[in-house]
């Protein structure tokens, strides 16, 4: 039987000590399950293995004969910028390992560190591996499908395929004039689909973006299309609006849901006409930006209610798109997990901590209500107060179950808090508790340690409750 492979890029140690190029791979496999590994006794003989391909990550030692650790890590990071490196040495000099840092090398370790500590920073490098590797698949789908740009959305971590459909949607439309609306909830991403878009559409202008939501109608002249000298008390000199800052450029409208009847006005004529009037002056400007907005809310429902005027809308959904909620997504927790994991301890000057096993699945059985700006916002909390080099999934627990309680005893009726309120007929203990079973292991996809936790037991608990169901 063929041994599994893991990770699908080989790792290359190279290292002089034959006894350490034996010790270590078996601690991998032991410890990670790493099993792709290839070794290499001589430093001369490691850009041959390199110009064949299929390394990704390098484990160096600095101490050896012929080409020493760091003038081989400088060759690396200059010729082989793709590839990822690790210093495992048994030099322990702060001095040199700073030195290894500034030329390139992902991280440092020193060969008499605890085996977790080791293991462990090789296992973060082979997440940023698989990262980079699953981002390139996204890359080569868009393609695919006919994406010229896939550059464009590198800053939407997704692998989904709806995601991938949208993009394929936005280049299309990216270079027309018509406005594009967004819409999705809360949190979704839309200020980063607009730039993506304002990237893609060829404009030599800047992107503005402007939050209209809370604006009333003379502010929200104002700000758009700039005011005249003496338009009123206290424009002592004149002021450009956002449109002319604009020009050339995007105009991004976030929350437009919100705008008064008589700002929707103005913002027609604007769409319509392609002009508008500074505050006090008489003399029309020309709009020359690509428009685009986004809305958290349903506007055919307002239009429906008379809260958002018709033609309004009908100009606004010429090109349209739906960012789905996080929940409609689960399978990008997984990336969005690390890519946060990494960005948090950047901007606070920490290693990346590796997220226990199964953390990504206990909080795929949240619906997360503020999307992705609440996962992002729930990760960097975590990595502030962690103090380990494994992140576990307390934390998240304590808020997640913090969250649901305020969700439940906020502004619910009682209907609400009792699932069983609508039933004709209540269900018998016996069958209470066997849907309370399965759907909870519908939910943590059969794993038990999770389910238990939905359900506010132990795992043994929930193991016999398991057997006496099914026996």
């Amino acid at each position: 039987m063929n041994k599994s492979v893991y990770p699908s890029g080989r790792i290359l140690l190279v290292d002089d000590d034959l006894s350490w190029l034996k010790i270590l791979p078996i601690t991998l496999e032991r410890c990670a399950g790493i099993t792709n590994v290839v070794t290499c006794s001589d430093s001369r003989q490691v850009t041959q293995f390199l110009d064949k391909g299929g390394i990704e990550l390098v484990l160096l030692d600095l101490n050896m004969p012929n080409i020493v650790g760091e003038d081989l890590l400088k060759i690396i990071s200059e010729n082989y910028p793709e590839i990822t490196t690790i210093v495992v040495s048994s030099i322990d000099h702060v001095a040199t390992a700073v030195r290894c840092m500034k030329l390139g090398a992902f991280d440092y370790f020193i060969k008499t560190d605890e085996e977790d500590r080791i293991v462990g920073g090789i296992l973060r490098a082979v997440r940023m591996m698989e990262m980079r590797s699953q981002l390139a698949e996204m890359s080569n789908t868009v393609i695919a499908g006919g994406l010229r740009n896939p550059e464009a959305f590198t800053e939407i971590v997704t692998g989904d395929r709806s995601m991938l459909a949208l993009f394929a949607y936005i280049e299309a439309v990216a270079k027309s004039q018509q406005p594009l609306l967004i819409t999705g909830e809360s949190g979704t991403g839309k200020e980063l689909l607009a730039r993506a878009t304002h990237a893609l559409s060829g404009c030599q202008g800047k992107l503005i973006a402007v939050n209209v939501a809370g604006l009333d109608d003379t502010v929200f002249s104002d700000t758009l299309f700039g005011h005249v000298r003496g338009a009123f008390t206290g424009a002592d000199t004149m002021r450009r609006g956002m449109v002319e800052e604009a020009e050339k450029g995007t105009l991004f409208l976030d929350e437009i849901g919100d705008l008064s009847i008589p700002s929707q006005v103005k913002l027609l004529r604007l769409l319509q006409e392609g002009e508008y009037f500074p505050l006090g002056s008489d003399s029309p400007k020309r709009l020359n930006a690509r428009v685009i907005v986004a809305t958290h809310q349903n506007l055919s429902v307002k239009e429906a209610g008379n809260a958002f005027r018709r033609d309004l809308y009908y100009r606004l959904r010429t090109h349209q798109v739906r960012l789905p909620p996080l929940r409609e997504r689960k399978d990008d927790i997984p990336l969005l997990l690390n890519h946060f994991l990494v960005q948090a301890s950047s901007a606070i000057g920490k290693k990346a901590p590796t997220p226990t096993r199964g953390l990504a699945q206990y909080l795929a059985t949240y619906s997360f209500p503020g999307n992705i700006r609440e996962l992002r916002a729930m990760v960097y909390d975590a990595v502030s107060v962690n103090t380990d080099r494994i992140l576990t999934m307390a934390w998240f627990i304590k808020t997640i179950e913090l969250s649901r309680v305020d969700a439940e005893t906020t502004n619910i009726p009682d209907s609400k808090l009792n699932p069983f309120a609508s039933f004709e007929e209540i269900p018998t203990i016996s069958h209470a508790v066997e849907f309370l079973l399965d759907e909870a292991m519908k939910r943590s996809s059969n794993n038990q340690t999770l389910a238990a936790r939905l359900l506010g037991i132990s795992q043994p608990a929930l193991n016999k409750r398991l057997k006496t169901l099914h026996s």
